[in-house]
């Protein structure tokens, strides 16, 4: 009983301690960006031509534009798919290293995008693959993604070996 209580602990520590860090990684950069690209905003730099550039965009939608603009909806929405997540993958979780990692990424990358809805009305996003991607995102966009995409690997991985 003991040595599941300590596991337990153990797991919600990296799952919070991966969200920490990447919620402290996407209000860092971002404040980064407010502070360089406001003065010219909405461009701001190219970091390689024809394929990336730094542009400071104030997201007032959910993801991919979709969602509406309504900041009380969209964060609830964010707090309702969390709690969905964690339902579909806790026992995963309990068993696997990269489910924790993956959860605490979707966890600090939507508590980022929460912030800035709470303190601004919005998304500030900077991250431009102009050429090959038509939305502009952030890194707490990024770890949401690759924290799904690792969950989505991680349940692949887990029937196939059933």
């Amino acid at each position: 009983m003991y040595r599941n209580r300590v596991s337990s602990v153990a797991n919600t520590l990296i799952i919070a301690g991966v969200a920490m860090l990447v919620l402290w990684a996407d209000q860092y950069t971002k404040r980064l960006i407010v502070k360089a690209c406001l003065p010219d905003f909405p461009a701001c730099r190219t970091v390689i031509p024809n394929f990336l550039r730094i542009t400071y965009e104030q997201n007032q939608h959910g993801a991919f534009g979709l969602f509406g603009n309504n900041a009380v909806l969209l964060i609830a929405m964010a707090i309702v798919v969390l709690v969905l997540f964690w339902f579909s993958f806790r026992d995963a979780a309990a068993r696997s290293l990269t489910v924790r990692i993956a959860f605490g990424m979707i966890v600090g990358g939507a508590i980022g995008n929460v912030v800035d809805r709470i303190h601004y009305g919005y998304v500030i996003d900077f991250i431009d693959f102009y050429r090959i991607w038509p939305n502009i995102f952030n890194v707490g966009d990024s770890c949401i993604t690759v924290g799904v995409a690792l969950l989505l690997l991680s349940s692949l991985v887990t029937r196939r070996h059933r």
